[in-house]
């Protein structure tokens, strides 16, 4: 007849092994978990109040338009008319607070459009994608199109 536990050595090397697999798991998480993780669900609590001491680098449509009120009428009814300024320009908060300091920035128009426009099958049919050096040669894409409203073509373009 064979004994139930007749190979209980083996069996408690097993359980010491699998017991020291949950010690080291047990320890490395306390080590490389920061604190605060998990209180707000699969987030570290920590993470809001380091963000938030990070200068403001955005200001907001309503901040460009203040100055800039020829802009949204040039886009109205156009394909970037709800794309927003810093979406192209770049953060502006700098800019907002002190244009005569900070300069907006004029985004290269061959390469800005370009990363929108290219061909990419990804792009939904109805998206319009332009192939830039078949479109347009070396030319800028503003050369002939209004940045803000590209159905508009430029007086003299072709």
């Amino acid at each position: 007849m064979k004994v139930l536990f007749g190979h209980k050595d083996h069996l408690v090397r097993m359980a010491a092994l699998f017991l020291a697999g949950i010690v080291v798991f047990l320890v490395l998480k306390a080590v490389f978990v920061p604190k605060g993780f998990g209180v707000y669900g699969h987030y570290r609590a920590g993470a809001l109040e380091e963000n938030r001491a990070h200068p403001v680098a955005y200001a907001g449509r309503a901040a460009c338009v203040e100055c800039h009120s020829d802009v949204p009428e040039t886009a109205k009814g156009g394909g970037h008319a709800f794309i927003r300024c810093e979406a192209c320009h770049g953060p502006l908060a700098a800019h907002a607070g002190d244009p005569g300091e900070h300069q907006a920035v004029r985004p290269e128009s061959k390469v800005l459009c370009a990363r929108c426009h290219a061909p990419n099958v990804a792009r939904p049919a109805r998206f319009p994608q332009v192939d830039p050096a078949e479109h347009a040669g070396d030319e800028a894409c503003t050369a002939c199109h209004t940045a803000h409203n590209p159905r508009q073509q430029k007086e003299g373009a072709k």
